[in-house]
């Protein structure tokens, strides 16, 4: 299954700065993942072995200004602090799903939750389809890739998973392409061919789910 995930305006911001607020290219795995939490009403409803393939394109980007009020040392609120922040424009996401299809077509069809990509006011709206994905090699185009599996692209430090308290975060390394990339790559699975042109290499990424952190002691 195929599901085209819009919204006007996203932003991601990079864990890995604090204090400062910059901008990724891309949403993290954890983030797309959570969406799809949403989409079922929280993780307690999301299948264990939880796994997609996704690609994302932004039609254009900029910097606004956003006011913060962050906490001092005592936990108390300081004077209201203007940032820039970096913003994606006209944003397209697309997820492949393998398994549990029926599940997940109704979930995304009437979400318990609002669906947001990123922030908590940037919503977004999801469109399922069946399509039947070929097993066949593809362009790396703008998917979100394991870093091991393409050099074409920024490589990025991204949260695949972060435990519901918060309190743990699981990092691994992703190559995107935000202007695409025509680097074919096997991954056994992409979206078909159109008049001989290769499709869209799906690239299957895991370990997104929570319960790794359950099994350890944290949500």
């Amino acid at each position: 299954m195929e599901v085209s995930v819009t919204a006007d305006v996203v932003s991601f911001r990079n864990p890995l700065y604090a204090g400062i607020q910059v901008g990724l290219p891309c949403p993290p795995p954890a983030t797309i993942a959570g969406m799809l939490a949403a989409a079922v009403g929280g993780w307690d409803n999301v299948p264990i072995e939880l796994r997609f393939g996704t690609a994302f394109h932004a039609q254009g980007a900029g910097v606004d200004l956003e006011t913060y009020r962050p906490l001092d040392r005592r936990g108390k609120a300081t004077d209201p602090t203007p940032k820039d922040r970096d913003f994606l424009a006209r944003a397209e996401l697309t997820v492949w799903l393998i398994d549990d299809l029926d599940f997940w077509e109704r979930a995304l069809r009437c979400p318990v939750w609002p669906l947001r990509l990123g922030r908590s006011q940037d919503l977004a709206a999801a469109r399922p389809k069946h399509i039947e994905l070929a097993e066949a090699a593809g362009r790396q185009g703008h998917a979100i890739t394991p870093e091991q599996l393409t050099r074409a692209g920024t490589l990025l430090r991204l949260p695949t998973a972060i435990s519901v308290d918060r309190a743990r975060t699981r990092w691994d390394g992703y190559r995107y392409a935000a202007t695409g990339s025509e680097e074919v790559l096997d991954t056994g699975l992409s979206t078909p061919s159109i008049d001989g042109e290769r499709g869209q290499a799906v690239a299957l990424l895991t370990g997104l789910h929570v319960a790794q952190f359950v099994a350890e002691g944290l949500r």
